[in-house]
């Protein structure tokens, strides 16, 4: 309960000591020993606990924790498991108040009320949840209320003054301050602006503040505990249980925490007291608002850490600015030329014979300077970042053309320019590869979680909260917090515009239907959103359905998927039933994605757009057939889209026309076909 936390910090104040805040993660190293784990930390002197719940991407946290968070896992730990361990702690005698950390996914699926009322019962006292601010926990952050359970604020380095007003007020026991910028971890130093930033709370509120981040040493504890009300410590907590062997990780624990609190020397009083400040009056602040609109009906928003949110706020504007400044859109057109701007749409008559229904027409973002659509979004955020005068580009890329689409404009306008991709794409896209490294990006293997796309995702984002003054996240599709999805598709959107005109132009008419593969969603948002008020036309999108939906080995996260939140929205997700991110499969890398964008799925959602599955083997049919009658080697991706464009296409009539967008071209994946010809060979003739 919240006023068992408040109780704590007291407790430490009247014995002139900082409060000490330790975290673990409940499964590491075993559900059973995390409940002795918790009885030594407060036979060890700590005062409040923090219990992981454990997730399959930690975003925000670093290796250590990712480490202890997989090992739970493996565990087979759930939310159930964390209620678990803290009621019999509790029947153990366990005192300490225990708040569950964690990430919004899994409370999600478990259901908010179910959770607060079983946290109740177990002996749970808040919350605090990464992924979760104030302006996405309204009904989350009452139903604590209602029960009497702590919701604890973050505040960071990058956290506004205006923000820090807002979050003082809906704070009820204490605030966790982020001691500096980047993803949990332990230091050699701690920021020097560390006293500076605890002062400007302190203007705003009296409520205990609780430093976290990089505290790992005795002295840090120290230097810590001088000028904060408490101190918050994890990594290291994992360190030393990891170091030993499990059974002895309580032990391990417990004297790690006597030795860093300067229990084990009887040195945990402070020297001076805290000094006093005179609090100013605060007006009632209101929380921070889209200037754009944020959602796609239930889909989208910013489920985002604490860190994010002034660089996002920046972002926002400087878009919008962008947005309604024509100046913008001159300086991006004039990158037509360079980009093989406007890409080719024409008939395809083998294809349509082949097919004997509608007339099939191919847009042809393939012959666009890089091979692939990605240019035209890769443009549009590297003149934004320009404008808001950052220097470092950074990717993620899992077929390779984003990253080469990234590597291009960084080249032709001088910013350094880095790309994380998984090692398994790396293995299957080596030529992308080549050709990043060529153009001067640097290519960083990320070898945790899938080593797909997803992992690629989760890298870049550690690497954006850790560099975020300089840095500009480079995001490839239509995913992620708002405004990422948005700006995407507006700078994707000239391929349906194109096709609009040039359909009129060449037919005299839009087309009956526009085909293109969907993985996270930026071709098919860039083909689909001028179309969506023209109701006429169909928007077929082909999912990646590998080794078939009914398998444990597909992509097809809008046909077979459930609500959820990942890379900080909410969209459609292959997740299990405790909120956990599935593993995915397909033969391209492109569309190996446990999500999609919020825009489609909303689409979905009120029935404008069809998804369909195409396996590995019908996606290299499209590939042949392609290949074979237009003369045309399309990349694994729009794979799908050709050979579900021509089931489409074979049940309409002659005088219908169909267009599929041919997203990338196909040299990147020859390689790929050449290993599985041998197995999906046969079963395609």
């Amino acid at each position: 309960m919240a006023e068992h936390i408040t109780s704590a910090f007291a407790r430490a104040a009247d014995e002139e000591r900082p409060a000490f805040v330790a975290y673990t993660v409940a499964g590491f190293p075993s559900p059973d020993l995390t409940v002795d784990v918790l009885l030594e930390l407060e036979r060890g002197g700590v005062d409040l606990i923090e219990l992981g719940i454990p997730f399959t991407d930690p975003l925000a946290d670093g290796p250590t924790i990712q480490e202890a968070h997989v090992v739970a896992l493996e565990n087979k730990t759930d939310v159930n498991t964390c209620l678990a361990i803290v009621s019999k702690a509790r029947e153990f005698g366990l005192q300490v108040p225990i708040l569950l950390m964690g990430y919004y996914n899994p409370i999600m699926q478990y259901g908010e009320a179910d959770l607060v009322q079983k946290c109740t019962w177990a002996g749970v006292d808040g919350y605090i949840v990464v992924d979760l601010p104030p302006e996405e926990a309204h009904s989350f952050r009452s139903l604590c209320a209602s029960s009497g359970l702590s919701y604890i604020p973050l505040i960071t380095p990058t956290t506004s003054e205006a923000r820090i007003k807002h979050l003082v007020q809906i704070a009820d026991s204490f605030i966790y301050v982020v001691s500096r910028a980047g993803v949990t971890g332990a230091r050699k130093s701690l920021d020097v602006k560390l006293s500076h930033r605890l002062n400007q709370i302190k203007k705003y509120t009296d409520l205990p503040l609780a430093v976290g981040f990089g505290v790992n040493t005795h002295e840090h504890f120290k230097n810590v505990g001088s000028m904060a009300d408490g101190v918050v410590i994890g990594s290291q907590f994992i360190t030393v249980m990891r170091d030993t062997e499990p059974s002895k990780a309580p032990e391990a624990a417990r004297l790690y925490a006597e030795k860093v609190s300067g229990r084990s020397i009887n040195s945990t009083a402070r020297t001076s007291p805290l000094p006093k400040h005179n609090l100013l009056k605060l007006e009632k602040a209101k929380g921070q608002h889209p200037l754009l609109p944020g959602r796609f009906g239930e889909f989208g928003g910013q489920y985002i850490p604490e860190a994010l949110y002034g660089c996002v706020a920046e972002l926002e504007k400087a878009y919008v600015e962008c947005k309604n400044d024509p100046a913008f859109w001159k300086e991006f057109r004039s990158f037509y030329p360079y980009m093989g701007r406007p890409s080719p749409l024409h008939f395809a008559d083998r294809l349509t014979e082949k097919c004997g229904g509608a007339k099939i027409y191919l847009k042809r973002e393939d012959l666009c300077h890089t091979g692939s659509h990605k240019l035209n979004n890769a443009v549009g955020q590297a003149l934004l970042a320009k404008r808001l005068g950052k220097s470092r580009i950074i990717a993620e890329t899992g077929a390779g053309q984003h990253g080469v689409a990234t590597a291009t404009i960084c080249a032709k306008l001088g910013l350094k320019c880095t790309i994380y991709m998984g090692s398994e794409d790396i293995r299957r896209q080596a030529l992308n590869v080549l050709r990043i490294r060529m153009l001067g990006g640097e290519v960083i293997s990320v070898k945790t979680g899938s080593c797909t796309l997803r992992s690629a995702i989760n890298a870049a984002m550690r690497d954006f909260v850790t560099n975020i003054e300089t840095t500009y996240y480079l995001v490839g599709s239509a995913i992620g917090c708002h405004p990422f999805p948005t700006m995407v598709c507006d700078f994707q959107c000239v391929i349906g515009r194109e096709t609009k005109d040039q359909m009129t132009t060449l037919t005299g008419c839009l087309p009956d239907a526009v085909v293109t593969c969907v993985g996270a969603g930026s071709s098919s948002l860039g083909m689909f959103h001028p179309f969506i008020e023209d109701k006429e036309v169909r928007l077929i999108g082909a999912e990646a359905a590998g080794n078939g939906i009914n398998t444990d080995k597909h992509s097809a996260a809008v046909s077979v998927g459930t609500p959820g939140v990942l890379h900080g929205a909410k969209t459609y997700l292959l997740q299990d039933k405790d909120g956990q991110i599935m593993e995915t499969h397909s033969i391209s890398a492109g569309l190996d994605y446990p999500g999609v964008g919020p825009e489609h799925a909303w689409l979905r959602s009120i029935g404008r757009a069809e998804y369909f599955g195409v396996t590995d083997a019908q996606a290299l049919e499209g590939f042949r057939d392609l290949a074979q009658l237009e003369g045309i080697i399309p990349a694994l991706e729009p794979a799908h889209a050709i050979y579900q464009a021509i089931q489409v296409a074979s049940s309409m009539d002659s005088n219908q026309q169909i267009v599929i967008c041919i997203s990338g071209r196909g040299d990147k994946d020859v390689n790929t076909v050449a290993e599985m010809v041998p197995d999906i060979g046969p079963q395609i003739s």
